[in-house]
């Protein structure tokens, strides 16, 4: 299931602050992924949610955000590879 979040919410990545987007379900077996924009570069990234944080928000009494747990360089493409391997392929969608 593909969700478009509207309002985006401000997320906390390995890759620092951004906004998520989309939110992308595979089943009950998955983690959740989300699709986030960073601040800094405008870079397009997919991060589990284990590897996001929400953002630091005075009004709601969140005032301190852990950092995100560091992902191993080609982690999160195994990852993603193994849960749709359809995408990563090359085999018809």
């Amino acid at each position: 299931m593909l969700l478009q979040l509207d309002p985006p919410l401000p997320l906390e990545t390995p890759k620092g602050p951004g906004f998520a987007h989309v939110l992308v379900d595979y089943g009950p077996e998955h983690d959740l992924y989300w699709t986030v924009f960073l601040d800094a570069s405008g870079e397009c990234w997919t991060f589990s949610n284990r590897e996001i944080r929400a953002q630091r928000n005075i009004t709601l009494g969140r005032v301190n955000v852990a950092e995100p747990p560091p992902v191993a360089k080609g982690q999160r493409a195994a990852e993603l590879a193994a849960k749709a391997p359809h995408c990563f392929n090359g085999a018809p969608r």
